[in-house]
């Protein structure tokens, strides 16, 4: 019968790699289908630009999560939500940022007892955050103000990276900062921090 004949022709080398083929493009279409329906946002930067975001992507942000909830916004809204403090510039490395960390699990809560490292960023991250030092300040404003734990968290880990285990001196050098203490003030400051260095 039909049903026989079937299972005769997919036990074969032919059938097999026909079969796979099919399966193959029904999973590629079901995921370009999905990737399209996708809801989006539009967000607009402070000098105007709008980029447009998937939903859940933006939800990264729990200062646009709160603006979309606590407002009713939703996909359908054709109006863009306005980042103020945020550039295009910025906003573009922000939204490639949440882009490719959007299927993270949410970043525990700090605890203000526990260690914090600054040796755990990822390959990926490391590499995003190889940005002249405007650019990395910037991200961290841009984070803060977003809200965005995770971003937030690897800009200050890079910061906190590029000072251990160097002297004030180099941190100055480092960051480009004029020291305004005399060296009577700064003497001062050092005897009055003096337990600092304490081992």
């Amino acid at each position: 019968n039909a049903e026989y004949m079937g299972l005769l022709y997919y036990s074969t080398k032919e059938g097999l790699y026909n079969c796979i083929i099919i399966h193959l493009i029904y999973i590629i279409y079901r995921y370009v289908t999905y990737t399209n329906t996708m809801p989006t946002i539009k967000l607009q930067s402070s000098d105007g630009e709008p980029f447009e975001i998937d939903t859940e992507v933006a939800k990264q942000s729990v200062t646009i999560k709160t603006m979309l909830e606590d407002l009713g916004l939703d996909e359908t809204d054709q109006d863009p939500i306005p980042l103020p403090n945020v550039n295009s510039a910025i906003l573009k490395k922000v939204i490639a940022w949440c882009h490719q960390h959007r299927e993270d699990p949410p970043p525990p809560e700090d605890e203000d007892n526990k260690e914090r490292r600054t040796d755990d960023l990822s390959p990926f991250d490391v590499d995003f955050l190889k940005v002249d030092q405007g650019t990395l300040f910037e991200l961290i404003l841009a984070a803060n103000y977003l809200d965005i734990k995770g971003l937030l968290d690897a800009t200050c880990k890079t910061v906190a990276n590029m000072i251990k285990g160097k002297t004030p001196e180099e941190i100055r050098k480092t960051f480009n900062i004029k020291n305004d203490f005399s060296a009577a003030e700064e003497e001062q400051v050092r005897k009055e921090n003096a337990w600092c260095e304490e081992k």
